[in-house]
């Protein structure tokens, strides 16, 4: 049986291959490991029933994929999406195998979801849901075997009710089974903030290199405006740059002069979205809203109303898509006019936007690089539960700075040795080191 009759339907996983080729065939590694790498070692399908609030049973499908343990145990994330599939997870997984061995990690590739729309549910059916779902995936997870941790739909509550179930059917806490938990029940400090600003890092190093200014006549536009997005916003904010226009689900705002970042992250904890912002704004520089913008004649006084898709065209200097995947394609890829994209989502750019934005000298961080820092800290997490010892927020901040500026400059150093772009340099690299722990372990039996 191929890997296309078992996989095929999922464009990301298709895309996935075709990058380890092509890493492959720039850097000359082994072929047979190559192969080897475009399947899983192994993928779990369960059937998940609970009982919903009224009364009615309903059964949901699970995945669980583990897409290589050659450097040591899985690690990824658990999502809970409507349009999860087993394709869609066995890409993921290879991409976290990618980014793990890019950046120096004792782990492999691994990740699962659920095929539910989490918004629709209760707390007690989520909880429900949670609960079986790691029952049954019991057997193939462990803080040696395989450790998920958050992903779209999912938080620390999801993981605290996943080292619960782990943990009740071993008879002991076993905080390690997980990460991405609750401080109080062995999360780490940074954790939450740790994929935006292994963004940021990735993103300054860039700067430096192409000798853009961290300083106001420097330009950011960020598209998602969320756990990702929120936090690489208000830290290059920070920085100096003048951030002009943020995203969500509802839209977007844009301000030539720059956003109060503070504010709109205010703003979004009590709304829940951007949706409204611009009006707010303008209400609290006339004094009329509580907590809302300070009253600044410049901030606020140009804010406008626009589109997730205005966003990605707008005439910015860094570009940071921290949403969705597949949202810089063919179509609008010429239209875009940043200098730097740091890729804070997975997958943001089609296989054909990439090429068209390396001809347009674009500076393109890839995403197993950029985001990189989520699992970083999440191996921190991992840790720090196996020691019973727990870290400041300064050692998670250094350590994570340490590693992922390390990373960045290894790709940039593969990148001009092979004369390839900074994703072939990063898969290069990546696939470079599993090639070395495959062939040292070899083939069983």
């Amino acid at each position: 049986m191929t890997s296309k009759s078992i996989w095929e339907g999922s464009d990301l996983y298709e895309h996935s291959v075709n990058q380890l080729d092509r890493a492959i065939e720039i850097a000359n590694l082994d072929r047979n490991v190559g192969e080897r790498l475009k399947l899983p070692k192994r993928a779990m399908i369960v059937s998940i029933p609970i009982r919903l609030d009224d009364g009615a049973v309903h059964t949901f499908e699970g995945y669980r994929v583990q897409h290589n343990m050659t450097l040591g145990p899985t690690k990824g994330g658990i999502r809970f999406h409507e349009d999860v599939s087993l394709s869609e997870v066995a890409a993921l997984s290879m991409l976290m195998t990618m980014k793990c061995s890019l950046v120096g990690l004792p782990l492999g590739g691994g990740k699962g979801g659920i095929k539910v729309n989490p918004n629709l549910l209760s707390r007690v059916e989520k909880q429900a849901l949670t609960r079986r779902f790691t029952t049954e995936i019991h057997n193939i997870i462990g803080p040696t075997q395989d450790i998920p941790a958050p992903d779209v739909g999912t938080d620390g509550q999801i993981m605290a009710w996943m080292m619960d179930t782990y943990s009740q059917n071993h008879g002991f806490a076993v905080p390690g089974v997980v990460t991405g938990k609750p401080i109080e029940i062995g999360g780490s400090l940074g954790r939450e903030e740790s994929t935006g600003r292994g963004l940021v890092f990735c993103t300054t190093e860039a700067t430096e290199l192409l000798k853009v200014p961290l300083a106001p006549e420097t330009t950011v536009a960020v598209q998602g405006f969320g756990k990702v997005g929120g936090v690489a916003a208000r830290e290059m904010m920070e920085l100096g740059t003048r951030v002009v226009a943020i995203s969500d689900v509802s839209g977007g705002v844009y301000d030539p002069e720059g956003l109060d970042i503070e504010d709109c992250l205010t703003w979004v904890r009590r709304h829940k979205s951007l949706e409204g912002y611009e009006k707010g704004a303008k209400e609290a520089a006339k004094g009329g809203t509580k907590g809302g913008a300070k009253k600044d004649t410049k901030k606020g006084a140009k804010i406008t109303k626009i589109t997730n898709e205005e966003l990605l065209e707008l005439d910015v200097d860094i570009l940071l898509p921290c949403a969705l995947d597949n949202v810089i394609t063919k179509e609008n890829a010429n239209r875009i006019k940043a200098k730097i994209i740091g890729e804070g989502a997975n997958g943001p750019t089609s296989a054909e936007a990439h090429e068209i934005l390396i001809q347009k000298n674009v500076y393109v961080i890839p995403d197993i690089l950029a985001n990189a820092g989520g699992v970083i800290v999440s191996y921190f997490e991992w840790v720090q539960d196996l020691q019973s010892l727990f870290w400041s927020a300064k050692q998670v901040n250094e350590q994570l700075k340490s590693i992922i500026v390390k990373a960045f400059h290894e790709v940039e150093g593969t990148s001009r040795k092979f004369n390839c772009d900074l994703r072939a340099g990063a898969l290069v690299r990546a696939v470079d080191r599993l090639e070395k722990a495959m062939l040292w372990r070899g083939v069983f039996p």
